[in-house]
């Protein structure tokens, strides 16, 4: 099996690529639940074995250290929250931007905005994923994410 291959005894995670609007924007939901839920063993089964990720200046591989950098994360970003958007698809690559909310140790609110690169393998699981993500401190009042979307909620995420 190939590095970026899911393990053959794993159901296939759909839906699969080649992706279509609707496809591509269920994908986008389900891994902005999945991160939602703040779990890092839930997150990390939707990646291949061997997943490669750039996130910010980290780089990861595989679902242990995924596993790993996102128990570090949520222990840091604390009371979470984010926002995901489809952005383009191609195939079996899906770009979404995203905004998240959290707080440090201090108290003091954060606004995350970025984007990512995601590569899917034939089974759905992510090969591939590239982050690029920008930290803007923010008071309590400027918060507008609480919490996983609402059922029916596919508003846009403002600029700012």
């Amino acid at each position: 099996m190939s590095s970026d291959a899911s393990d053959e005894t794993e159901p296939p995670r759909h839906p699969l690529p080649p992706f279509t609007d609707q496809s591509a924007r269920i994908k986008v939901q389900a891994a902005e639940d999945a991160w939602n839920t703040r779990d890092p063993q839930r997150v990390a089964a939707a990646y291949t074995p061997e997943s490669v990720w750039r996130n910010r200046s980290t780089f990861v591989t595989g679902r242990r250290e995924i596993e790993e950098f996102l128990t570090d994360k949520w222990e840091r970003e604390r009371e979470y929250a984010l926002r995901k958007q489809l952005w383009a698809f191609h195939e079996n690559r899906i770009a979404v931007r995203f905004q998240y909310e959290w707080h440090d140790a201090t108290g003091q609110w954060w606004r995350s905005y970025g984007n990512e690169q995601w590569e899917f393998d034939a089974r759905g699981y992510l090969a591939r994923r590239e982050a690029s993500i920008n930290d803007v401190p923010i008071t309590v009042e400027e918060r507008r994410i609480f919490g996983p979307r609402a059922t029916g909620d596919d508003s846009d995420l403002p600029l700012r």
